[in-house]
């Protein structure tokens, strides 16, 4: 199973990435846990500087903007 973390503070392009990241894992037929991180000094101890991010399996993938259902498929993969 897939953790998928969220690193942002809820702002609307953070509920975007959370959608198409659920959106991408569900296409792409994986078992996920998504979980999102609001907390600023949790954020930081990614070295996240820019939200949103996207987490996998606690690695950093993804900084400062929201990409396409596809391209999340691509790094869920």
């Amino acid at each position: 199973m897939k953790k998928l973390q969220i690193l942002g503070t809820g702002c609307p392009k953070c509920q975007k990435l959370a959608a198409q990241t659920e959106a991408a894992a569900q296409a792409a037929g994986i078992e996920y846990e998504l979980e999102k991180i609001t907390d600023i000094d949790a954020i930081m101890d990614f070295g996240v500087m820019m939200t949103p991010a996207l987490a996998v399996d606690g690695e950093v993938k993804v900084v400062g903007k929201v990409p396409s259902v596809a391209e999340i498929q691509k790094l869920l993969a």
